[in-house]
């Protein structure tokens, strides 16, 4: 769509778009709320390159779409405690690396966040690209009847793999030098959402489930569901559903959690990255 006070450039087919025209350190006018607003609907994850925001710009701007949405288990900033850095440095080599899979955002949560704000404080020089990927393009392309099938069934999410009291984050090891991840009990708790949602902005439908929290369909095991599971995984991650993007310092992207997924590429072993995030709330999927 056009947009009078902003320019939206897409960096891919299926998703992506890098927005100029606009300084996200000034106070925003009501149209240039409601256009960026709108670019999120319309491309799913937006890009502002060349952004000199400060904690205070950071949190104003997420929370042009929404109230904050505070994260579990990973320690937040003293100063800011809606912020999280997510910290990888050079010493965590090819081990460590925050949200290094595809995923979405605390769908074990019972209202699982709208999306995120991320911004680039250290980029390193080459590398950590993150990719994104559509959910609504990837069931639009499905079959009819395995839209009418998955529209009927519905998920099992935790965050028992990463979170929980035996998952990832217990072992040392797989913790990083700088941030902190607290994992307990309270992740191994189920939460039920369908396998596909109806976007509360645009109607679009799209496939919600993710490698990291679904664990399983209701009232099937896991043996049982993982065939399918591992079927849309595949197809959800097709290069035509994706966008990649490239960072660099002073960039902040905002995503669309309830019909993307992502994946930050580990490749810059020896250098660091830095990045701030605030997460915004959603609503109970439906």
């Amino acid at each position: 769509m056009p947009y009078e006070t902003i320019t939206a450039q897409s960096i891919a087919g299926a998703l992506g778009a890098e927005i100029t025209g606009i300084d996200l350190s000034s106070q925003l006018t009501n149209s240039q709320t409601a256009e960026i607003q709108q670019a999120l609907w319309d491309h799913k994850v937006v890009f502002f390159r060349d952004q000199d925001l400060t904690p205070e710009d950071h949190l104003r701007i997420a929370g042009v779409f929404g109230e904050v949405y505070r994260v579990p288990f990973v320690k937040a900033r003293d100063d800011y405690p809606d912020i999280i850095d997510i910290v990888k440095e050079p010493e965590d080599g090819d081990m460590y690396n925050f949200g290094g899979v595809w995923h979405t955002d605390a769908s074990f949560d019972e209202k699982p966040p709208l999306g995120s704000a991320l911004y680039s404080l250290q980029s390193p020089p080459y590398g950590g690209d993150t990719l994104f990927t559509n959910m609504e393009a990837a069931f639009d392309a499905l079959s009819d009847g395995m839209k009418d099938m998955l529209s009927k069934l519905t998920a099992v999410h935790s965050a028992e793999r990463n979170y929980g009291s035996g998952g990832y984050f217990t072992d040392d090891d797989n913790q990083s030098a700088s941030m902190t991840i607290n994992p307990d009990d309270s992740g191994d708790k189920e939460t039920l959402h369908p396998v596909v949602r109806t976007h509360p902005e645009t109607g679009n439908k799209s496939l919600y489930i993710n490698p990291i929290y679904t664990m399983r369909f209701k009232d099937m095991t896991e043996d049982e569901s993982q065939p399918l599971l591992d079927f849309l995984y595949d197809h959800a991650i097709r290069p035509e559903f994706q966008c990649r993007f490239t960072w660099t310092t002073n960039t902040l992207a905002v995503w669309d959690n309830r019909c993307t997924m992502h994946f930050a590429i580990n490749d810059y072993a020896g250098h660091r990255r830095h990045m701030n995030r605030v997460t915004i709330a959603g609503e109970r999927p439906v």
